[in-house]
């Protein structure tokens, strides 16, 4: 009888456990796009981006004025001076299109690491808030989770700003 009377407790607090679990939800873009560290980082790889255009278009510049110089004078020239005009011209066209390149996976390197340290912060702070608010789980909406409901998970992305000092 006794085992009976546990069975019937355990089944009959087991729902009130479950219902007791807390979700929570929070949208990562908008949180981030509110950070002044993204702004802050977005100002800075768009200023090392203008600085690889400047190069590469000064590169491009120079590689056009000793083109130009070549094709007025290569009639005159002869055949060895040709050639290491033509060689040169190859070597800068190619230097050219190995700082784009360089440059490419610089801005791309900068930007991974910039958005891992924004990333690392809101993950901290989910993580703060996870534990003080005793929750189970905590979800990212932004990569579009097909259905939260409102009901059952609560939406901490006012909490992140506030954690993270946003406003």
């Amino acid at each position: 009888m006794n085992m009976k009377k546990l069975l019937i407790m355990v089944l009959f607090f087991a729902p009130i456990s479950l219902c007791a679990q807390k979700f929570g939800h929070f949208n990562s873009a908008e949180l981030i796009q509110s950070m002044p560290e993204y702004k802050t980082a977005q100002a800075e790889l768009e200023k090392l981006q203008k600085q690889y255009e400047d190069e590469i278009k000064a590169m491009q510049d120079e590689f056009t004025r000793k083109y130009q110089d070549y094709e007025s004078r290569k009639d005159s020239l002869p055949d060895n001076i040709k050639q290491r005009h033509e060689q040169q011209l190859q070597e800068l066209n190619a230097r050219i299109q190995q700082t784009g390149q360089d440059d490419q996976q610089a801005l791309q390197k900068a930007s991974a690491e910039k958005m891992q340290l924004i990333a690392d912060k809101v993950k901290n702070a989910v993580k703060a808030i996870g534990d003080a608010g005793g929750y189970v789980y905590i979800m990212d909406v932004t990569a579009g989770i097909p259905f939260i409901s409102e009901k059952l998970s609560t939406d901490i992305t006012s909490e992140l700003k506030t954690k993270l000092g946003l406003k």
